[in-house]
């Protein structure tokens, strides 16, 4: 009797979550096909206007910052002047409004848009929906010159496009005036570093204020995500966290130090001291915590930012702490 129970409890179970995934996915079309068809006639208008301009290029520019002013107090970052300039990509590349795939997201259009070819952007679309790419699927198959080299679809894909996935587009978010900073509800050991770290820096008490996680930067050619932000209000600057869990390179270094000068460059204000990143590496075989600081920053770090921020040896407890839990909870399992 129990098993039967079981049984059709579960079948319940199945049933119920059918039907919640087939609302997402009708929830997903009808969104992001409003979305492609906004943002399409977006950059129609914005062709246009600027076509009429009387001196084409300063106007242009002139325009399209003003009104990314206005459409950002009124809609949110999703049109913003990176995005304006994408959406005026989008229409040049994709001029006949019937031929748009609806099956793709707004990330895929903004990649597709940045090829310098009517054919590469046919392969790469048809390729995409035939192999159900996502947008970073899409992203390393444009990197490794798939077109180019005329390769047949790899059976070592990996990246499925999927609603549930499609759904954390920020775009979708940024679009319907949502917040875009979505947590992964999967554990991981990732997720279980980045947990003790926020709560540690949060509880510490020395000025931080938690900002966002896998906060998504956006310019002209690329998407970032970066792990964790805080603004230490002691120090007035911005506290950029960035944790790699395999084996630390040259490339990440650089990519964190990029991410500072990025959010220099985009998010100070006036007061704000220059940001500073903690580069976090939880290879199994070393715990490595290193700070970016640029070199004109270097006395600034030494005498006044150390004094506030925690030290590398208490980073690195935190990380091989939670190194051997997450290894002993598999264990379990």
């Amino acid at each position: 009797m129990l098993l039967i129970m079981e049984t059709l409890k579960k079948q319940l179970f199945h049933s119920i979550k059918e039907i919640i995934l087939q609302a997402r996915q009708r929830v997903f079309r009808m969104v992001n096909s409003s979305l492609l068809d906004t943002y399409w006639q977006v950059g129609r208008l914005i062709v246009e206007d600027e076509q009429g301009g009387s001196v084409r290029a300063e106007y242009g520019k002139n325009v399209l910052k003003e009104l990314a002013r206005e459409l950002t107090e009124e809609f949110g970052k999703g049109f913003d002047e990176s995005n304006l300039r994408n959406m005026r990509s989008f229409y040049n590349s994709f001029p006949i409004r019937d031929t748009l795939r609806h099956e793709l997201s707004w990330s895929h259009y903004r990649l597709l848009s940045r090829l310098d070819s009517d054919e590469k952007r046919l392969y790469y679309l048809n390729e995409s929906i035939t192999n159900n790419w996502n947008s970073r699927a899409l992203q390393r198959q444009i990197n490794s010159l798939t077109f180019d080299r005329v390769l047949v679809r790899s059976t070592e894909m990996t990246g499925v496009l999927t609603a549930q996935n499609i759904l954390k587009d920020p775009y979708i978010f940024e679009f319907l005036g949502l917040p875009s900073e979505v947590k992964n509800s999967e554990y991981s050991i990732e997720s279980a570093i980045l947990d003790h770290i926020q709560q540690f820096l949060l509880e510490m008490g020395k000025g931080f204020a938690f900002v966002a996680r896998q906060q998504h930067i956006v310019t002209e050619t690329s998407d970032f995500y970066i792990d964790l932000v805080f603004y230490n209000y002691l120090l007035k600057c911005f506290v950029i966290i960035d944790l790699k869990t395999g084996t630390l390179t040259h490339q990440d270094i650089g990519q964190l130090d990029m991410y500072v000068r990025m959010y220099d460059d985009l998010k100070l204000s006036d007061g704000d001291n220059p940001s500073i990143g903690i580069l976090l590496c939880s290879d199994k075989d070393e715990t490595i915590v290193k700070y970016s600081v640029l070199s004109d920053n270097n006395k600034m770090f030494a005498s006044k930012y150390l004094l506030y921020l925690p030290k590398e040896e208490e980073l690195k407890q935190i990380i091989d702490e939670d190194r051997v839990r997450f290894d002993l909870n598999k264990e379990i399992e």
